[in-house]
Formats: structure tokens, sequence, C-alpha cells
């Protein structure tokens, strides 16, 4: 739950100055990954280097390594003192440089800076590594290197990474007089045991980098500088980079960072190692049964993101502009997709025929992603009549939860790299389940690992709190349902509607969004409550739950989704005249019910917040007693993509109004990459 990021120049003269705004930079661009710690490393001058470099165990000098507690800001303070202390020369110019950056989530180890990364080897700083994952093996290998004199200063289970690099260079030299980089970073990875991406820096290998993965996300970005480019594909990255040419290349957790410097990208593959070295970058593919790797070809994708993706513009914050920006998600997740009155997803053609065979559908998914697939279950059954059930990834992993070769399992998650879903989608492989992923994530892991699938293309998110993600996977498996029906005669009249529905939603929240003010003064409204219940049921049961979670995410408020059926059995136990309790009785089958449940929580004296259809205020409530929040009425199952968005609107205001940080929530992180 980390990021991680590097960058190096090569053949092009970069001063320290801009090099250390770059790794900011990218920093920058990750902080939404992880933010109570952070550090960097760049190279320390040659011209200094005489005397502190007598009895080193390299010829030059320790790099330059500044670690920080607490956000991205305090590390850059922190670095410009420190530098103006030590007299750094931040005009010095490099036509060569490898620079690392880490911003950090903590798992093992308060966040300070001894836990920071970069990790180091020890004295010197032979080696350093920037990580995110978890080591599962790391308390073996730390025995193991203590035994051999190894001292470890940190908490974290990344520091064994460095100094078993060390142990495992030292133990080649004594031996072969002479050992590779790639050699190291092979043997090390063949020691380690859980999920990972890192990327290594030594002064033993100067103006080298390498990075490596297993189960987390890490991209390459290359940067020409040639000004030369001929337009075509490339086929071959290593072909590209072997040119002798100026370029920039980046090591990033995430495309966002990289979208500013280049378009052309490479995913990195599982159990790949890549090799920077006089600015070629080689490929090759780690195999533990295996002495040597072998090299392999891969090919450059070009990014279709645009920078302005990654700005706030003139909202005030992330979350805020993606609430906002959901029409044109919103569309952007329909577009080539909505085709002559029917559905047409690549990712799912030639699959349509198994999943139609199913014994059932099993959405799996965690936090908002297990949300959206529960507000989509109901027109998933009745549109393609197959049942579907509903997995929390972590629970279905402690139950060992049957899974069947008939079963179609759907994995969703935003990022792809959700570990919880991952380790779900190797148990669904395991049981022969066809899987499809459901992402937002180009080149993720689910994306890759899963037989096939829907991307989203709802934008790159920031906010830790899913808002427009939410929104664009409920459309995108509307859409999936109606593919998947699209042969059955006797729902034609309904998948018609919703299509119909489909086209006019971006207009309908745009519609909806107009009750921002609103949902600013009823934030105002509940700023001193210290609860709130959210009750819907139906279509708007999943909506229950996501605006109550939305609220806990951001404004730090306890609130609780339920559904309003079992209102009866329990809740209405907590009902008084101060608890504030929003019910959603927007029009479907379950109108007449909500009506009920608002009556029986008036008649405890209840403090009700009433979401409805627009001109339905005087239905539900007829006393005038209540707050009534109107929405746009759309097609039934489509309705929660409406009824969220005031729930958004409402969280984020809540958290203004309350002093907390909006994109960056106390202990939260967007990617979950750890159990």
């Amino acid at each position: 739950m980390c990021g991680i990021f590097a960058y190096l120049n090569y053949n092009v003269s970069r001063e320290r100055r801009y090099i250390l705004e770059v790794l900011f930079n990218g920093l920058r661009r990750l902080e939404y990954r992880g933010y109570d710690s952070s550090g960097i490393a760049v190279d320390a001058d040659l011209a200094s280097s005489t005397s502190s470099s007598d009895g080193a165990p390299y010829a030059g000098v320790p790099p330059l390594v500044f670690r920080q507690e607490g956000k991205i800001e305090n590390l850059v303070r922190s670095v410009y003192a420190e530098v103006d202390e030590k007299d750094v020369n931040l005009d010095a110019a490099f036509s060569v440089h490898a620079g690392i950056a880490h911003t950090r989530w903590a798992t093992h180890g308060v966040p300070a800076p001894r836990n920071s990364h970069p990790q180091s080897s020890g004295a010197g700083d032979e080696f350093l590594v920037v990580h995110n994952g978890i080591i599962t093996n790391y308390e073996v290998l730390k025995e193991t290197l203590t035994r051999h004199g190894f001292i470890f200063v940190s908490d974290t289970d990344t520091e064994v990474i460095p100094k078993l690099a060390k142990f495992v260079f030292d133990q080649a030299h004594d031996e072969k007089g002479d050992v590779t980089f790639s050699q190291v970073v092979m043997e090390v990875m063949r020691q380690l045991e859980g999920a990972y991406a890192l990327i290594f820096k030594s002064p033993h290998y100067p103006n080298e980098l390498i990075a490596c993965k297993r189960g987390s996300t890490l991209i390459l970005g290359v940067n020409e500088l040639s000004g030369q480019n001929s337009g075509k594909p490339f086929h071959d990255v290593k072909a590209l980079t072997t040119n002798g040419k100026p370029k920039e290349l980046f090591f990033s957790s995430d495309l966002c960072a990289i979208v500013e410097h280049t378009k052309k990208y490479l995913a990195i593959e599982d159990n790949e190692i890549v090799h920077i070295k006089d600015g070629s970058v080689s490929v090759l593919k780690f195999d533990k049964d295996k002495e040597k790797p072998a090299s392999v070809q891969r090919a450059l994708s070009v990014l279709e993101m645009e920078v302005e993706q990654i700005k706030k513009g003139s909202y005030d914050h992330f979350m805020q502009k993606e609430i906002h920006e959901q029409p044109h998600s919103l569309t952007t997740t329909m577009r080539g997709r909505l085709k002559d009155g029917g559905i047409l997803l690549g990712g799912l053609k030639e699959h349509l025929k198994t999943i139609r065979r199913s014994r059932r559908v099993v959405f799996i998914g965690c936090g908002t992603s297990y949300n959206a697939a529960l507000a989509a279950r109901p027109f998933v059954e009745e549109l393609t009549g197959i049942p579907v059930t509903m997995e929390v990834a972590s629970d279905l992993l402690d139950r060992q939860g049957p899974i069947y070769r008939e079963d179609t399992a759907v994995l969703v998650s935003q990022s792809g790299e959700t570990a919880d879903t991952l380790l779900a989608l190797d148990y669904a492989l395991e049981n022969g389940a066809l899987c499809v992923g459901v992402t937002n994530t180009v080149g993720s892991t689910l994306s890759r690992r899963t037989h096939c699938g829907v991307h989203i293309n709802a934008g790159c998110e920031i906010g830790v709190a899913s808002t427009k993600a939410y929104t664009s996977q409920i459309v995108a498996m509307a859409m999936m349902a109606l593919a998947i029906g699209s042969d059955q005669i006797s729902t034609q009249a309904r998948r018609d509607a919703i299509i119909s529905g489909l086209s006019s939603l971006p207009r309908n929240v745009s519609e909806v969004l107009k009750l921002d003010v609103e949902m600013k003064d009823l934030a105002s409204s509940l700023i001193d409550s210290e609860s709130l219940l959210v009750f819907g049921r139906g279509y708007n049961y999943a909506t229950a739950l996501e605006g109550a979670l939305k609220v806990k995410e951001v404004a730090l408020m306890h609130s609780e989704g339920m559904l309003a059926g079992e209102m009866k059995h329990g809740p209405l136990a907590l009902v008084d005249e101060n608890l504030p309790i929003i019910v959603i009785a927007t029009r479907d089958a379950c109108f007449s019910k909500q009506q009920s449940v608002i009556q029986q929580l008036l008649s405890r004296k209840g403090r009700l917040i009433v979401m409805c259809s627009k001109g339905d205020a005087s239905a539900v409530c007829r006393s005038g007693s209540c707050r009534v929040i109107e929405v746009p009425e759309v097609a039934d199952c489509l309705q929660p993509v409406i009824n969220i968005i005031p729930l958004q609107l409402l969280a984020y205001h809540l958290t203004v109004l309350r002093g907390f940080d909006v994109d960056q929530p106390r202990n939260l992180a967007k990617s979950v990459t750890t159990q």
C-alpha cells in the first residue's frame, strides 16, 4: 500500500535541484497510496568524495539518503533544510543519474524516519531499496542475517532486502570476484516470499537501477529526448533504449506519476527483472528453478491519459473534482459500448456463451467495489436468470467457500491490485471457475490474470474515497448483465428501457449534482452529530452501505448502512429525536415498503432525512416533519447511480466542515495491497 518511484536521466544534463523536484512530484502523484512517511535517495557530488570514501567498500561516495515522518511536504522541507546544512550543491549537473523515492503506508513499524524507505544495507548504503508489498518470510531472513553479523535498525519487513543484497554481493565477491547487479537481485528474489515491487540502487553499480515485482504493480516509463519520433509502435523496449540517445526513464507504482513526463510505458509482469544500465533497458524473466533468467522482449504501450486528469483544476480537493466528473466518467465508461440499441463489450465477447451456461455468478470484492457489485446483483439475476452470490474477498478466503468449475467469478477492484481480491482470484482459478475482472486500471494484475473482463474507463481516481469509480463500476456491470442476457427474448423490452436509461444517465447525473449547495447545508446541520444511519432496500441497499462508508471514511463519523427490512430486528432501538437517519425511498418495487419504514420511524420521533424521486416529497413525508432530498427518477436498476451522489456530496462537505483531510483520510490509503 506504498508508492515507489524512480527517475534516471541518461545522456542529458540535469541539475540536482531538477532531479529532486522530479522525485518529489512523483511522490506527490503517489501520495494517495500512503502518506505517513517518505524518503528519497540521490547521488552525492563526486568532487566531495575524497575524504568520505577512504576505507569505503566501493569507489565513490555514499548516496544522499533523506527520510521523514509525515506527508510528502514534510520530506520536501526537511530535504532542503538538510541540503543547506550540509552545503550540498543543488546546481550540480549530472549527465547520468539514478534517484529513487518512496511514500509509505505503515504495515511493519510506526511512522518514523528509521522505518521510512529507502531502507539500507547498513553503513555506506551499499544497497538501497524502496518496496511496496509485504515480505512474509522476513522474520526467518532477519534471524539468518543477524547470525551473520547484520544489525537491524528498523521494524520493517523491507530492511531484510538490502541487507540480503549485501550478503549475496559479499559472498559472490569472495567466491567469484565479480557479480552483476541483476545476479544479485535475482538471488535476493530467490529468497523472498510474499508480494512485492522493488527498486534497487547501489553505489557498487553507479547509474544503474533494477526493478522487479511479484504481485504488486510496477510501471516503466520511457521518454526519448532526441526530438525524433517515427510515430511507429515500438516492438521491443530494449531496441528502443539501446540507441544511446538522450532519454529519461521512470519506475512508478502507478501510471498517474509518469503521465506528465511520457506516454510510453511498460507494465512489468510478475517475476520480471528490469535492469537499466547505460541508458539501455534489459528485461529478464526470473524462474526460481533455473539458475539463469531468460531474456524477454517486451513492447511499449501508449498511455491514454491526459495530464489534466491528475490535477485538481479549479476544485479544492480531488474528491470534489471526481464527484463532479461523473457525467464525463460515465460517458467514457459507455463510449463505444452502446451500439445500435445493444451492448458491445469486446472484453467479454468470446466468453458470453460460457457465462450463460454458468450454474451461478459469484461477485467478489472489498469495500466500495463490493458495494458496487451488490448494487448490480439484482439486475444481473433479473436479466440473465443466473443465481448470483456475493462474497467479501477476505471472508471467502477465510472460509475457503465453495467455488465450482461451473461458476463464473466476477472480481471487482478499482485498482486491480487489491490483495484480498487477487488472492480470491487465485483461489477461483485453482477451483476452475471462469474469472471475469472489472477494474479501472489497464495493465493491472487483475486485468492480466483474469480470463476476460471489462475496463470501467472512469479515468484516474486520486482521492482515497472512491466516487466516480463506484458509479462506473455499476454501469459497467449493468452493461455486462445486458450483454449476457441479450439472447433472452422475454427480457427484450426491459433491456431496451435500461439501455435508454443508460444513454440519458450522464444528463441526470449532471442534474443531481445541482444539489451540491443543498447537501452542504445538510452537512452543516449534521456537523455535531456523532452517528448516522442510512436505510435502503432492494436496489438501494448497496447505496445505503456505500453512503455510510463514504461518511465513515472521510468525515470520520460513525455511520451505518442498513437493510431497511431489518430495521425492526434491532436497529429500531437506536431511534430517537437526536440520531439523524437517512432513508432512501426512490420509486421502485420497494417504494411502498419504504413509506411504511418512514412512518414507523416518525412515530418514534426519528430525525429523518428522506431521499425520494422528484415530486414525491408529499408522498414520503405527509406531515412535513422530515427533511427531503429530491433526485431525478431513472430506470430502477440505475437509480443507485443517481442516489449515491447526494451522499458523496454530503460526506465531502461534512469532512471539510469538520476540518479533516478529504483526499487523504486518517489511516487509509487508496490501493490496499496488503491483507
